[in-house]
């Protein structure tokens, strides 16, 4: 028995039905935790490089670590990853609410799922008992509808269902798995995965309890950090608004990626703010599992062209994504279009990504009204942007060219149309504009799935805290969002953070953003959860060692320093006039890469990890 852990990994061959446990081996616990961790180390260890992320052949790896369904707040997150047929590298993502403590209280750490069944089927995890179930009549349901379908059929209103929707059973490369009906793990295709192996659902309902080595030395711990979390200065706003907070601070700061970042500012920003949203529809707040910080809410639109319309967040990045990206100022819109989004188990990041790349197209002239299905592209036009999601869900006309992601679109369009695709090795970049906050640019470029935020969230740059600076990393600019020098340093130490945030299951808004929690204090967590005689310093090796192994990994499939970039808008032409006080910025990229790769202990020529490095961290064998 593992302390905090599961303590079985479950293993599911779709193809041939056969279904096998054995235990989650300590060893690897131990070096990389667990969640995206383990998760990684599962596809080097045992999927083959360039496999197709379609093919039966590809790994489909769910995993929840060690802190989660205990008492830390926010220990809620699982990871899914699988080869990404959206990117062709790693795929991977992340979402809280309650399914991944369900995972734990069945017993597992891990869910391998390999092969494709013969016809959609449902996996049906009841603590010990596992088995496939026929899911034909639930396949072209939405997200809604097959959650309330499966808990009728059990008699169980509590079962944690992680589904697919209509989008990846069409083929839309950016489908994404959602439970909790609106907690999307939703980037790089891990939905397509899973309905290419005509898994409609992973279904789980566990009894069981999570031992921890020490409860005592636990809940004084957790006492700790939720004072922390309590006196911490964003603690009231994240409350109240969550991250939709962050559409007016980007918007202060000239951040926005309004129309298609050609400018940093969006005229209609307090009409489609989280503040617009907790005046008009918010009812109440919500909260993963065990978490103190309510940042979700649950909202009642009452608007005439939605009847019925009621939905969980939103988050910040659909939130901006249908309204400054595609140039929209109708917030109740923009809730209809995350709904939709959410019932037909798309990414919105990718899907308001390229819808509107559509506009920008057809404003530069090089995509027509007619081959635009007759739809008006002018920027925030209403009518056009709800009929792209349905048209692209259903892979139906110019929806059958959006539906395969930013970067394939512009190749099949052609007409210089790729100069203006937002995405970093296939991944459409997130909702703001990076020349303003350089410290994100350069992890968007570096990131392991693709153009991302969430692979290090290097908070500090927002800080302006030049002693700071100076204790940290020695230079006073990484406190600065318009300075670049020192922000590799910076990128190296928040992705490792990032990492042993999803390798613990925990939530990025404490653990990166809100920085409560630094080496030491995790070491503690570790040490009273699990039992092991555990350093601060370790806990960073652990991240360093997943980051690099992730890197490992994307080079196998031909990643090096060529393709850490991104878009010439951002690299070439400064934020333009009425972007506030980012105006005239641009990222410095090439010289963040050379001091991100030294402080790696990488090839500065290739990026990518030297033998020496390699070995340091126990990834030589």
């Amino acid at each position: 028995m593992m302390d905090s852990y599961g303590g079985t990994v479950l293993r599911v061959n779709l193809t041939d039905g056969t279904i096998h446990r054995h235990p989650t081996p300590q060893h690897l616990a131990r070096a990389f935790l667990g969640g995206r961790g383990l998760n990684v180390k599962r596809l080097w260890d045992e999927l083959p490089a360039h496999t197709d992320g379609l093919a039966p052949e590809n790994l489909l790896v769910w995993g929840a670590g060690p802190l989660v369904g205990t008492i830390f707040p926010g220990g809620a997150r699982f990871n899914v990853t699988a080869m990404s047929p959206q990117t062709g590298i790693l795929g991977d993502s992340n979402a809280g609410g309650f399914f991944g403590p369900e995972l734990k209280f069945a017993g597992y750490d891990q869910v391998i799922v390999q092969g494709r069944a013969r016809h959609p089927v449902i996996l049906w995890i009841q603590d010990d008992v596992v088995e496939l179930r026929d899911a034909r009549h639930l396949w072209g349901r939405d997200v809604w509808d097959t959650t309330a379908a499966i808990r009728q059929e059990l008699g169980d209103d509590d079962v944690q269902v992680a589904t697919i929707g209509p989008g990846a059973e069409n083929g839309v490369r950016f489908a994404g798995v959602f439970v909790n009906l609106n907690r999307a793990a939703a980037r790089t295709g891990m939905g397509t995965v899973m309905a290419a192996k005509n898994l409609k659902a992973v279904v789980v309902r566990g009894t069981g309890s999570l031992a921890v080595a020490d409860m005592a030395r636990l809940l004084e711990i957790i006492e700790r950090l939720d004072e922390a979390i309590y006196n911490h200065p964003e603690y009231q706003i994240r409350c109240r608004l969550g991250t939709t907070k962050l559409v007016k601070a980007l918007d202060a700061i000239g951040c926005l990626p309004t129309r298609h970042f050609q400018r940093g500012c969006f005229e209609a920003v307090d009409a489609v703010s989280g503040e617009a949203i907790e005046g008009l529809y918010k009812v109440k707040s919500k909260a993963c599992f065990a978490c103190t910080i309510p940042c979700s809410r649950f909202l009642v639109v009452d608007d005439g062209r939605f009847p019925g319309l009621r939905l969980e967040g939103p988050e910040y990045e659909p939130l901006a994504g249908f309204t400054a990206r595609v140039g929209n100022g109708d917030l109740a819109l923009a809730l209809k279009c995350v709904d939709l989004a959410n019932r037909y188990g798309l990414d919105a990041i990718a899907l308001s990504e390229v819808i509107s790349w559509a506009m920008e197209c057809h404003e530069r002239g090089l995509l027509s009204r007619q081959e635009a299905d007759g739809l008006d592209l002018t920027w925030g036009d209403g009518e056009t942007i709800l009929a792209l999601i349905h048209k692209i869900a259903h892979r139906e006309g110019l929806g059958d060219l959006l539906a395969d992601g930013v970067r394939q679109a512009a190749a099949r369009l052609g007409r210089g149309s790729d100069e203006i695709a937002m995405h970093g090795k296939g991944l459409e970049l997130f909702q703001a504009d990076v020349r303003g906050i350089k410290a994100y640019g350069l992890g968007n470029a570096v990131a392991s799935r693709g153009a991302d935020h969430l692979r290090s969230e290097p908070w500090f740059e927002f800080s302006n805290d030049a002693a700071e600076g100076i204790r940290r990393y020695g230079i006073p600019e990484t406190a600065f969002r318009l300075e670049y020098k020192g922000k590799g340093q910076v990128v190296k130490h928040f992705e490792e953070m990032a990492a042993i945030a999803d390798a613990l299951g925990v939530c990025k808004n404490t653990y990166n953003n809100m920085e409560v929690l630094d080496w030491e204090w995790t070491a503690e967590l570790l040490q009273a959860a699990t039992g092991w005689d555990i350093t601060g310093a370790e806990v960073q090796r652990i991240g360093e060692r997943i980051v690099n192994l992730e890197r490992l990994f994307i080079a196998r499939e031909g990643v090096t320093r060529r393709d850490d970039t991104l878009p010439r808008r951002f690299l070439a032409e400064p934020l333009p006039e009425g972007s506030g006080p980012s105006t005239g910025s641009v990222l410095e990229l090439e010289p963040m890469l050379d001091e991100y790769y030294r402080a790696r202990g990488w090839d500065v020529q290739t990026g990518l990890p030297t033998r020496e490095k390699l070995t340091e961290l126990g990834l030589d064998g």
